[in-house]
């Protein structure tokens, strides 16, 4: 089975810039990490491949210095990484994002099966992998927390809809999003690490795409906006009560009222 899954690079910290004229976060030299996610996405790419054989290729868009997370994917196990990084996918939203993606892996390689996280954390919207199967033209299921049967036709997954259980089956090649419960994420491998100390990461750019068409890309191809984007305030206030159940109650009741809380 040809398995491709979709990481991304999120910050690492709180504490990021934001672009004043663009709204989107820069990204160039600051502190990040595979978005949490991705790492279930791993994780099941991984076991399908020593289920069914094959191969596993992980795939990502973003700066150069995404790399230093592709060589971690192989520490993983990952068997061939890329990076599509291009000025001209920069300040992309969910629609230009999910069709460069879908450019990205069409221009390097066959594939059975697409794995995506369900979502980042940088952005939340949950949209990016649907939004590729639509542009694949392949079928897509989100919020999957098993896959119950695999063989080289078809795939049967569960899908976790709240209150409701769904088993869906797909005919491959096929995509789909994973939840945060379907296996626990492995540590990356030292031995892999020695291993794959010299595996390349390949670098994928604008020119490699077979769709020329600048306006289907980055802020150009982008149909949404960011009004305003800002990191979360951090509170270091603390107040400490000591005293019985009833003093710090009473003391609590009026700070409230004071903050106009109640």
């Amino acid at each position: 089975m040809k398995i491709v899954v979709c990481i991304k690079q999120v910050p690492g910290t709180s504490q990021v810039e934001i672009d004043p004229e663009t709204g989107v976060l820069k990204r160039d030299g600051a502190a990040a990490k595979i978005n949490p996610y991705d790492l279930y996405a791993l994780e099941t790419a991984m076991r399908l491949k020593e289920r069914c054989g094959g191969t596993v290729t992980a795939v990502t868009m973003g700066p150069p210095q995404a790399e230093a997370m592709m060589k971690e994917a192989y520490m993983m196990g990952v068997d061939q990484a890329y990076v599509f990084t291009d000025r001209t996918f920069a300040g992309a939203d969910v629609l230009a994002t999910s069709y460069t993606l879908a450019q990205g892996i069409t221009s390097i390689c066959d594939y059975d099966m697409i794995i995506c996280g369900k979502q980042t954390t940088d952005g939340d919207t949950a949209q990016v992998g649907p939004a590729m199967a639509e542009y694949l033209g392949i079928p897509c299921a989100a919020w999957v927390g098993e896959i119950t049967d695999v063989d080289e036709d078809f795939v049967t997954v569960g899908q976790d809809f709240v209150n409701v259980r769904q088993l869906a089956k797909m005919k491959l090649p096929c995509l789909i999003t994973v939840e945060k419960d379907i296996y626990t994420p492995r540590l990356p491998s030292y031995r892999l690490k020695a291993a794959t100390k010299d595996r390349k990461v390949e670098m994928i750019t604008f020119a490699d795409f077979k769709d020329q068409d600048v306006t289907h890309y980055g802020l150009k191809g982008s149909a949404t906006s960011v009004e305003r984007i800002f990191p979360p305030e951090s509170h270091d206030g603390q107040i400490f009560m000591k005293g019985s159940a009833e003093q710090t109650a009473g003391e609590l009741a009026d700070i409230f009222a004071e903050r106009k809380y109640i």
